[in-house]
């Protein structure tokens, strides 16, 4: 990973500021990350420490994170015994990405105690440990882990805390060249020597990212792999660090304290390594949030469309044989007409067509054990049944069809989703009845925001454009932030979002703009030429008892268009 044990010498490097700052306040926005607002000696900010499984980092955060109502237990160990604590020392053991945090605080008793806090930046073994660093014991961890999990080292209240297994690599830094050659020449022998990869295991805190980035200074300086090794280790000896984010042309981005010489595309240097991360991680972060919170909610509706999906094929397999019910009437009434042809137990019998011009003969199956007139009845009944269930299920086709509309407009909002606008979307699949609401006690109703959150763009000639997300946000735009006047904007028979001119008098660049901001935020985001209907709001109706985000509109026109995110971005927006 891109966090090394370089990357994390940088991080503490510039966490020597906080030494003798007080923690001011401690929150645990997730299962895996706590906040602490740290305070005095010229500092103020929110320090984020993540175990995250796979977005595990120390850093500075400008990002604003949630704070729970219910505090999880761990964080409320740690408030007890850190909270309004002076963070004594920060330190990194070795190279390894393994921070030590040094909190001295005042205990019940009014006496001063000393704890640490120990962050294991190590994947998905990534840990946040509370101990007594007198003793060794453990007060507790943010994962616990059990002995069924590790015959190493186990995470619980009460046990005695054990480092995590050496690699018996060698600490970088410290490297002689004679050293470096004897590692090379083990890598050579078990043949890992053709590339620098073996940098990696030989060394603690060394990412396949810097082996590589090693090995590229070597040959373009044209010099040993040692030089170049050495002449990197001495700058990160010396804290003198290159913080540097690069985007390459594949759509990747990797960061280092390092500069990146050998990577190539867009490459973003910044004046400290906290903000190099923060800048990584927050798009990052937010996209890994809304990913895990809408997985479940995108198998929910996907799982509900195939089911709809299936009653639809069944659906039609009666209606077709419902269109055989005047045939059934017909035979009805030609064994009722020729019943003197008719005998019990026979199993078939032939009967003149009279409905025919030529009145040809009609085979036609009996039951062998009812009398001519049931089996004559016996076809009127087909015949009802069929007839009635004609109607029933042309209806229950109606209403899957409506319900594949509806669920493909909330799959299509789960798609552009943010945090917030998830759990618009998770309310109203509770209020219409898909999913149960989580963690509420009976009878408890959660109150409904008076209006949602919705996003808005100011368009080149300075017109608001609103844009509904989800159909929370498209009632509330259609419905209700709409005057008649207005200009209402839908991309023609696709899922989309509900988009609103909100001004009676605008340009053709602003209708175009609006239109492309429709066809964005839609099911055809990555098609061309995609149609979008205008007409003004009072020309757009929700029927009684519609599903959210459902409208007819009628004096529509259509626009064709492309759409075009670089220009999305261009235009100013806002929540609103």
């Amino acid at each position: 990973m891109s966090l090394d044990g370089i990357v994390t010498r940088a991080l503490v490097r510039e966490l020597q500021s906080c030494v003798n700052a007080r923690i001011h306040k401690i929150y645990q926005p997730t299962d895996n990350e706590m906040v602490w607002h740290i305070r005095g000696q010229g500092v103020n900010g929110r320090l984020l420490l993540s175990a995250h499984p796979s977005m595990p980092r120390l850093h500075w955060t400008e990002q604003a994170w949630e704070n729970p109502q219910e505090p999880p237990m761990f964080c409320m160990l740690l408030r007890k015994y850190c909270e309004g604590g002076v963070i004594e020392a920060v330190r990194q053991v070795g190279m390894e990405r393994i921070v030590q945090f040094d909190i001295r605080h005042r205990d019940e008793l009014g006496d001063y105690s000393l704890k640490q806090v120990v962050l294991e930046i190590m994947g998905r073994h990534s840990n946040l440990i509370l101990m007594d660093p007198a003793s060794g014991i453990i007060h507790d961890g943010i994962r616990h882990v059990t002995p069924a999990i590790s015959s190493f080292r186990v995470i619980l209240p009460g046990t005695a805390y054990v480092a995590p297994p050496s690699q018996d690599k060698t600490e970088p830094l410290t490297e002689t060249a004679e050293g470096f050659a004897a590692a090379f020449e083990r890598a050579a022998a078990s043949g890992t020597a053709g590339d620098t990869s073996w940098l990696v295991g030989a060394y603690t805190g060394m990412s396949a990212l810097v082996a590589r980035e090693i090995g590229h200074r070597a040959r373009t300086a044209d010099v040993s792999l040692w030089t170049a090794f050495r002449d990197l280790m001495s700058q990160i000896s010396d804290h003198r660090y290159d913080a540097t984010l690069v985007e390459t042309p594949d759509g990747k981005t990797q960061f280092s304290a390092v500069a990146l010489t050998h990577l190539e595309g867009n490459a973003t240097g910044f004046a400290s390594m906290h903000l190099c991360l923060d800048t990584y991680y927050q798009d990052k972060a937010v996209r890994d949030l809304v990913r895990q919170r809408t997985s479940d909610l995108s198998r929910f509706l996907t799982n509900e469309s195939a089911k709809n999906e299936k009653k639809l094929v069944k659906l039609q397999d009666t209606l077709k044989e419902a269109e055989e019910a005047d045939h059934l009437r017909r035979v009805g009434e030609l064994l009722t007409a020729q019943l003197h042809l008719l005998n019990k137990g026979d199993k078939k019998v032939e009967i003149v067509d009279y409905y025919d011009e030529n009145q040809a003969t009609l085979t036609v199956t009996l039951d062998p054990l009812l009398t001519p007139n049931e089996n004559a009845q016996r076809y009127f009944r087909k015949y009802n049944k069929l007839k009635n269930s004609r109607s029933v299920v042309a209806e229950q086709m109606e209403a899957a069809e409506a319900e594949l509309i509806y669920l493909a407009s909330v799959l299509q909002g789960l798609e552009t989703a943010t945090p917030s606008d998830i759990e618009e979307i998770r309310e109203e699949l509770i209020e219409q009845g898909y999913i149960r609401a989580r963690g509420t006690k009976k009878g408890f109703k959660k109150k409904k925001k008076d209006r949602p959150a919705v996003l808005c763009y100011t368009s080149s000639e300075g017109v608001p454009i609103y844009v509904g997300k989800n159909n929370t946000q498209n009632d509330y735009v259609t419905n209700r932030l709409g005057t008649p006047s207005d200009t209402w904007l839908h991309t023609k028979d696709i899922p989309g979002s509900h988009v609103l001119i909100r001004s009676q008098e605008y340009g053709d660049q602003t209708l175009r703009e609006a239109a492309i901001i429709a066809a964005y935020y839609s099911k055809a985001k990555q098609s061309s030429s995609v149609p979008v209907d205008y007409t003004r709001i009072r020309n757009v109706r929700k029927p009684s008892g519609a599903k959210p985000g459902f409208v007819i509109y009628d004096n529509q026109k259509t626009l064709f268009v492309t759409p075009d995110e670089a220009l999305i971005q261009s235009l100013p927006s806002s929540i609103k």
